[in-house]
């Protein structure tokens, strides 16, 4: 589960950049700067759950804690990078990308819920 630590550290480091970006970036579109500050807070919070999920991967509960892992990273490239790409292109093609991303979120905290389950005291 180190590499799940790795991606979720990376994801933060990434978050705080996007963040950054919306933050100081002057030539941005109206709304652009709204969109990217979402995608960041999103990336953060969920980079921090998959950490989290990477913590309680140990024993019975690894498999579940992958999951999660895995939906936490898919929901950040689909939900914040769908943001990201619709701010910085102005293409609303993306915006597809978002809702499934919202959804691998709302499945990763469930498989979340079932690692803690499985933990044991």
């Amino acid at each position: 589960m180190k590499n799940w630590l790795f991606i979720a550290a990376v994801n933060g480091a990434l978050a705080v950049i996007a963040g950054a970006l919306a933050a100081h970036a002057r030539d941005l579109a109206a709304g652009a700067e709204a969109d990217i500050r979402l995608g960041a807070s999103y990336q953060l919070s969920h980079a921090l759950a998959m950490g989290l999920a990477a913590l309680a991967a140990r024993g019975k509960p690894v498999l579940c804690a992958g999951i999660s892992a895995g939906l936490f990273l898919a929901g950040i490239v689909l939900f914040s990078g769908g943001l990201y790409l619709l701010a910085l292109t102005g293409a609303h093609g993306f915006a597809f990308m978002i809702p499934f991303g919202g959804a691998a979120f709302i499945a990763g905290w469930i498989a979340l819920a079932v690692t803690a389950l499985k933990l044991e005291a």
